[in-house]
């Protein structure tokens, strides 16, 4: 069972598990099955009886959706991991693969970030409810392992990007939301873009289908309690971001900084020595040629 399967990141987990032979994917599509609701996830696998799990739905968005829906982020991220799993340990699931997120660190965690470093802070405030909801799945999943021997393992992945990424305004990350002011600004003809921030916070990106390579090695070959981040290993500024996509682009007006609003947490990398030592993962598609092919997809999808 793989859900999330028809998102973003769950269609190219989808194509790769196929690749590797597996003939029997089943996807709880959201008009189908609501993953917050227990009958429902008791229904889905009634339908489909899995052998593993691969947990990858979620409720999210960049700075701006998890401002306007803190409550709504914590409460279907909580209901849908927690019985989700609680489900898979009922029905004999021989692995459950848990996805969290990044934003469940700490909101000063030593750069890089490291696991063990993952219960020293609050995360920060913007997206705690999120990354906390997130993180309840690892408590369950060491809980789980330590009273019923449950196989479950917990990855924690950086932001992503890559073709297929969501562009609506409204809820999107930095990456498409900063490809799709700028293609516009060029299209519009446009002198200036306003970017949220000041700035000077830094991130880490990882391209979509190295993160889904990550979640089938683990599938395959990771079976302990300890978290394992998921990453590319560096760090740029938002400001060198958005300049580089502008440069991508082809949009050679103003960057305007409006810093009347939140930059989210001050710097972003992970460790990521952990995924490469226990399960072989190292990322492959550099960022430049990752940000081209985002690109270009974006351009092809415009009608």
């Amino acid at each position: 069972m793989l859900t999330g399967g028809a998102g973003f990141l769950g269609s190219f987990v989808a194509k790769k598990l196929k690749s590797r032979g597996c003939k029997h994917v089943f996807i709880p599509k959201e008009q189908e099955f609501n993953l917050v609701e227990g009958p429902e996830i008791k229904r889905a696998f009634k339908v489909s009886s899995p052998d593993i799990v691969i947990h990858l739905a979620a409720k999210v968005g960049g700075i701006g959706a998890n401002r306007a829906n803190p409550g709504k982020f914590f409460y279907d991220n909580l209901m849908m991991g927690v019985q989700l799993m609680e489900e898979a340990r009922l029905a004999g699931v021989e692995k459950f693969v848990a996805i969290g997120t990044i934003c469940a660190y700490p909101k000063f965690a030593p750069v890089p970030f490291r696991e063990e470093t993952l219960w020293d802070g609050y995360p920060e405030g913007t997206n705690a409810p999120y990354g906390l909801a997130k993180k309840m799945l690892l408590v369950q999943s060491q809980a789980y392992r330590q009273q019923y021997g449950f196989n479950s393992v917990f990855l924690l992945p950086v932001n992503l990007y890559g073709p297929g990424d969501n562009f609506n305004p409204e809820s999107s990350h930095v990456i498409p939301a900063l490809i799709k002011k700028c293609v516009e600004a060029v299209k519009k003809g446009e002198s200036e873009i306003a970017v949220w921030g000041s700035g000077s916070a830094t991130r880490e990106f990882l391209y979509v289908e190295d993160c889904a390579e990550a979640i089938i090695l683990a599938a395959e070959k990771y079976n302990l309690s300890e978290p394992v981040n998921i990453g590319a290993g560096f760090e740029i500024s938002i400001k060198d971001l958005t300049t580089l996509i502008a440069g991508l682009t082809g949009f050679n007006g103003r960057l305007v900084w409006d810093t009347s609003k939140p930059d989210g947490q001050p710097r972003r990398m992970l460790d990521t020595s952990r995924a490469e030592k226990e399960f072989g993962f190292k990322a492959g598609t550099g960022f430049e040629e990752g940000l081209k092919r985002t690109i270009e997809w974006y351009k092809c999808s415009l009608p």
